[in-house]
C-alpha cells in the first residue's frame, strides 16, 4: 500500500486487443523529484481524511467529485463544527464551479452553523468572512467585498502577530477588491502592506512570495506602467523556478503574465513566445480538460486575433470553447466569455449576424449566472453596441450603450474608469451618425475620467486624445485636431507602449492633413504608421490594407495615378484574403480602385 511507481514505457499487447503493458518502476524513499512534489502537495492540500481528499480533488479540477464526497460527508455528521466545515468546503466546490450566489448561501450556511458554538471573533469565522467577501467580489458586488474582508481582518489583527501570513491574505484580498474598482493606489497600498509582512514572514524563495509580485505587477500593468509590470512579473518567475518543479501550473501563470504585458505593448511574437510556454507546461501538468488549459488556448487566440489571422483565432477560442464545455457547468462565467470572444472575432470579420449569435448567447450566461448590475453584464452591452454600431443601425447601438451606463451606475460610484470605456463607445458611435458635438461631448467626459483616474502618461489617455483630435478632424477644425494627435504622440512616442496605438495615431495624422490637402506631410505619417505595422504585424493584416487605402487616396489626389493602383490593390489583396466578401471596408476599397480607374 502506498507505494508510488514511475510510468516508464507504454506499449499495446496487439492491435485488437484493447489492453496495454506499462513497464513500473518503484520509487525511493529517497527520490527527490517525489519528495519535492509530496512535500508541495503537503502545502497545497491541507486538512486530513477526507476532507483532505476532497481539496484534493477541487485542486486537480474535479468539482464534480469533490461535491459528491462533500455531500456524502454532510449526510453522515451530526456534530455542528464538522457540519460548517462541509457547509464551508460546499461554498468552495460552488465558487470553483463558478456559481457565486450558490457558494455565498453555502458560506453563509456555515457562518450560521458555527456562530452556535463559536465566540464572535474565533478566528474560524474570519475565514468564512473571507471566502463570503470572495464571492461577493467575484459577482461584482465590491462594497459587499470590502465588507466582509474587513470584518475578517478585524478578527485577524486581534487574533494574529502582527507578521502573520494570514494578516497578509487579508491585505491581499482587499487589495484586489480596490484594483477591480479601478482605485489602484489603494490596491498598491494594500498589496506592498501584504508584501511587506510576507518578506518577514517566509523565506525569500517562497511561492507564496511569488504570488505577491505577481498582484503588485498585475496593478501596473493596469496602469499602463508596463516596464514596472515586467519588473515585478519576472521577480515573480524567478522564484517559482527556484521554489517549485518545472512543470507546476504556477510557473504556467507566470509566464502567462508575462505573455500579458508583451500583449498590451503589441509586442505579438514575444506575448505568443510566453503563452506558448504556459501552454506546455499545463499539457505536461494538468488533465487534458482542465480549464487552465482553455485559458492558454483564449490567450493564444487573443494574440492571432490582434495579428489579424482570424482563421487561427477561431482555431484556438473553439480548442478553448470545448474545453469548457466539458469542464464546466453550462452556466459559468467562464462559457460566457468563451462565447463573447468567438464573437468578437466573427464581429471583426464581418460577420455581424454569426458575432450577434454568440453574443446572445453569452448575454443569456451572464443573465443567469451573475447579479443585474455585475460588470460584465455591461460589457457584454458594450459588445453588442459595437456590432450594431458596425451594422450602421446606431439607435440600437446607442440603446445597448445606455444598458451598459445604467448597469455601471448601479456597480460604481460616479467617475470609476468603467464609465471612460462606455463615454468613448458613445462617442464613437456618436462620431460614426455625424452628430460631432454629441461625439465631442461623449470623449471629453472620457478623458475628465481618464484625468483624474490614471497616471499622466498611462496609453488611455493617448487614445482619448487621439479620439478627440479625429472628431476635430471631421468638423474641419484641423489645428485643434493636430493639437490632439500631438498629445496622444507626446505620450506614445515617449514611453514604453504599443507601438500599433502609435501608428493609429500617425494614421489620424494623415487623414487630417490629407483633408488639409497637404498631401506630402500626409504621406509622410502614413508611411511612418505603414512601417510600424508591416514591422508588427502579419503582411495580410486588415490593418494594413486601411493604410494602403488611405495612402492610395493621397496619391489618387496628387495624380499620382500608379502609386495609388499599387496601393489600393494591395489593400485589396489584403481585404479579399482576409475579410468576408461583403465587408464594408472590402467595398470601400472597390470603389476607389474604380475611381481611380476613371482617372486614368
Amino acid at each position: 500500500m502506498h507505494s508510488v511507481f514511475r510510468i516508464g514505457d507504454i506499449r499495446k499487447l496487439d492491435k485488437k486487443s484493447p489492453l496495454y503493458e506499462v513497464d513500473l518502476k518503484l520509487t525511493s524513499d529517497d527520490d527527490q523529484q517525489l519528495r519535492q512534489l509530496t512535500n508541495r502537495i503537503r502545502e497545497e492540500v491541507d486538512g486530513s481524511g477526507w476532507y483532505r481528499m476532497g481539496k484534493l480533488l477541487l485542486q486537480i479540477g474535479q468539482s464534480g467529485k469533490a461535491e459528491e464526497l462533500y455531500l456524502a460527508l454532510l449526510e453522515q455528521t451530526t456534530n455542528d463544527t464538522a457540519t460548517a466545515r462541509i457547509y464551508n468546503m460546499l461554498g468552495e466546490v460552488k465558487y470553483e464551479q463558478g456559481q457565486y450566489k450558490e457558494a455565498g448561501s453555502f458560506y453563509k450556511t456555515a457562518l450560521e452553523t458555527y456562530r452556535k458554538t463559536l465566540p464572535k471573533d474565533d478566528p474560524t469565522l474570519a475565514e468564512i468572512y473571507r471566502n463570503i467577501g470572495a464571492a461577493h467580489c467575484s459577482m461584482g458586488n465590491y462594497p459587499k467585498a470590502l465588507e466582509f474582508y474587513e470584518k475578517s481582518l478585524k478578527i485577524r489583527e486581534k487574533a494574529l502577530p502582527s507578521n502573520h501570513p494570514d494578516l497578509a491574505a487579508s491585505y491581499n484580498n482587499i487589495g484586489g477588491v480596490y484594483k477591480n474598482m479601478g482605485d489602484y493606489s489603494k490596491a498598491l497600498e494594500f498589496y506592498e502592506k501584504s508584501h511587506q509582512i510576507l518578506e518577514k514572514a517566509l523565506p525569500p524563495n517562497h511561492p507564496h512570495l511569488a504570488t505577491s509580485y505577481n498582484n503588485i505587477g498585475i496593478v501596473y500593468n493596469a496602469m499602463g506602467d508596463y516596464s514596472k509590470a515586467l519588473e515585478f512579473y519576472e521577480k515573480a518567475h524567478k522564484i517559482y523556478e527556484k521554489a517549485l518543479p518545472p512543470n507546476h501550473p504556477h510557473l504556467a501563470t507566470s509566464c502567462n503574465n508575462i505573455g500579458g504585458v508583451y500583449f498590451d505593448m503589441g509586442d505579438y511574437s514575444k506575448a505568443l513566445e510566453f503563452y506558448e510556454k504556459a501552454l506546455k507546461i499545463r499539457e505536461k501538468a494538468l488533465p487534458p480538460n482542465h480549464p487552465s488549459l482553455a485559458t492558454s488556448y483564449n490567450n493564444i487566440g487573443g494574440v492571432y486575433n490582434n495579428m489579424g489571422d482570424y482563421w487561427k483565432t477561431l482555431e484556438f477560442y473553439e480548442k478553448s470553447h470545448q474545453i469548457y464545455e466539458k469542464a464546466l457547468p453550462p452556466n459559468h462565467p467562464s462559457l460566457a466569455t468563451s462565447y463573447r470572444n468567438i464573437g468578437q472575432v466573427y464581429n471583426n470579420m464581418g460577420d455581424y449576424s454569426k458575432a450577434l449569435e454568440f453574443y446572445e448567447k453569452s448575454h443569456q450566461i451572464i443573465e443567469k449566472a451573475l447579479p443585474p448590475n455585475h460588470p460584465d453584464l455591461a460589457i457584454s452591452c458594450l459588445n453588442f453596441a459595437a456590432c450594431y454600431e458596425r451594422m450602421g443601425d446606431y439607435a440600437t447601438a446607442l440603446k445597448a450603450l445606455r444598458s451598459a451606463f445604467q448597469i455601471q451606475r448601479q456597480a460604481f460610484e460616479e467617475g470609476n474608469p468603467a464609465f471612460a470605456s462606455t463615454y468613448s463607445w458613445l462617442g464613437g458611435i456618436y462620431r460614426s451618425m455625424k452628430d460631432y458635438p454629441k461625439a465631442l461631448e461623449y470623449f471629453e467626459n472620457c478623458l475628465t475620467i481618464v484625468q483624474k483616474t490614471l497616471p499622466e502618461r498611462h496609453p488611455n489617455r493617448a487614445i482619448t486624445y487621439s479620439n478627440i483630435g479625429d472628431v476635430h478632424r471631421l468638423i474641419g477644425n484641423y489645428e485643434r485636431a493636430i493639437s490632439f494627435h500631438r498629445k496622444a504622440l507626446d505620450i506614445q512616442e515617449n514611453v514604453q507602449y504599443n507601438p500599433l496605438e502609435c501608428a493609429t495615431t500617425y494614421t489620424n495624422l494623415g487623414e487630417t492633413y490629407r483633408e488639409m490637402k497637404d498631401y506630402s506631410t500626409a504621406l509622410t505619417y502614413f508611411q511612418k504608421g505603414l512601417e510600424i505595422r508591416q514591422k508588427k504585424l502579419p503582411k495580410t493584416h486588415p490593418d494594413l490594407a486601411v493604410i494602403f487605402h488611405n495612402m492610395a487616396k493621397s496619391y489618387l489626389s496628387t495624380r499620382q495615378y500608379s502609386m495609388a493602383i499599387q496601393n489600393i490593390q494591395q489593400a485589396i489583396e489584403i481585404a479579399q484574403e482576409k475579410l468576408p466578401s461583403n465587408h464594408p471596408h472590402l467595398l470601400e476599397y472597390k470603389e476607389t480602385f474604380e475611381e481611380i480607374l476613371k482617372k486614368m
